[in-house]
């Protein structure tokens, strides 16, 4: 199996200017600077030719940064991605050097389908709007493509001369799954795709993910900050935390012998069907501001086994078994 996606020691940050009255004070000495959100820091991984990878964590860890980078979105502000073996880095404030195989190679699928899809647009149309752009089908075949992307999702070709507010929230990310694989792309981001579903949605989804990955030999990144879901998806798994990855695994090896302190938190709050008295202890504090994180391991103000040298020293992020990386002082 080779490697279809390369994240070489990407980060991302957002840099917020101080304003006029700030620099007005700051002629008086410097009492203001301008604040930076360290959103994504120095994260590398592989994704192979059709795996799932799962990308889980809390609330602001950086996951939908990464992601949208990833897809071509957001810039990098360090480090580099390769597809296959192709160097691109995304959008650059304008200066971008368009890629036309990478540009419809990677697709992205959003957390909310209703505000993802143009209300004024019928379905057919919003399908059909990219190939066309791309020279990739015709306006007098559009009609037939669309009917064919319709049905590989499950829906029937009478959505076609619908709008968006007429469909459920399943159905509408139906249709936002038809637009990704309206150009054949070979990976696709999935930003916590299914998080605005019901849970018998949920399943539905997944499912249809997981079939259109056997059919059309697809490659994703499935963000999530329901590691229940990852579980049942991923083929490995990628956890995060503050913009850091801290343990890297298979899903089996995950869920089975977990390393990080972060990772057994998380998975100490995935409902079970074990009717056994379980005692559920939810991780202590708030996660940290990324304007300002923590010094040493960025975890250690939460952790139950954190000692001095969380406090001063960044872990390592090593292999503690095979393809099992975790970054943690207890594996010294």
């Amino acid at each position: 199996m080779t490697d279809i996606l390369k994240v070489l020691q990407v980060s991302k940050n957002f840099v917020k200017p101080i304003d006029i009255a700030s620099k007005v004070v700051n002629m008086f000495g410097n009492f203001y600077n301008q604040e930076v959100v360290h959103a994504v820091d120095n994260v590398s991984f592989n994704v192979t030719s059709g795996e799932v990878v799962g990308v889980v964590g809390e609330s602001g860890c950086g996951k939908s940064t990464l992601g949208r980078m990833i897809a071509g979105i957001l810039p990098l502000t360090s480090g580099k991605l390769d597809f296959h073996d192709q160097h691109y880095s995304g959008f650059d404030e304008g200066n971008y050097k368009h890629n036309s195989h990478i540009d419809l190679k990677i697709q992205m699928i959003f957390q909310d389908p209703f505000s993802s899809l143009n209300p004024r647009q019928k379905i057919i149309d919003i399908i059909s709007e990219a190939p066309i752009h791309h020279k990739l089908i015709s306006k007098k075949d559009k009609k037939y493509f669309v009917k064919d992307i319709l049905n590989k999702v499950g829906l029937g070709t009478d959505a076609m001369d619908r709008f968006p507010h007429q469909f459920s929230g399943g159905q509408r990310q139906r249709i936002g799954i038809a637009r990704a694989l309206a150009i054949s792309p070979e990976f696709i981001v999935c930003d916590e795709s299914i998080a605005a579903l019901d849970v018998s949605i949920q399943a539905q989804v997944i499912n249809l993910f997981l079939k259109l990955r056997q059919d059309l030999n697809l490659t994703y990144l499935f963000i999530s900050h329901d590691i229940g879901v990852i579980q049942h998806i991923a083929d490995r798994v990628v956890v995060m935390y503050l913009g850091q990855i801290v343990e890297t695994a298979s899903s089996d090896e995950i869920f089975s012998h977990p390393n990080h302190p972060y990772t057994k938190a998380l998975l100490q709050g995935v409902p079970t069907l074990d009717t056994k008295k379980k005692i559920y202890t939810p991780i202590k504090g708030e996660i940290p501001s990324p304007i300002n994180p923590p010094s040493g391991c960025y975890f250690h103000p939460r952790c139950k086994f954190s000692t001095n040298k969380c406090i001063t020293d960044k872990p390592s992020y090593k292999e503690v078994s095979p393809n099992h990386f975790s970054a943690c002082h207890l594996n010294s």
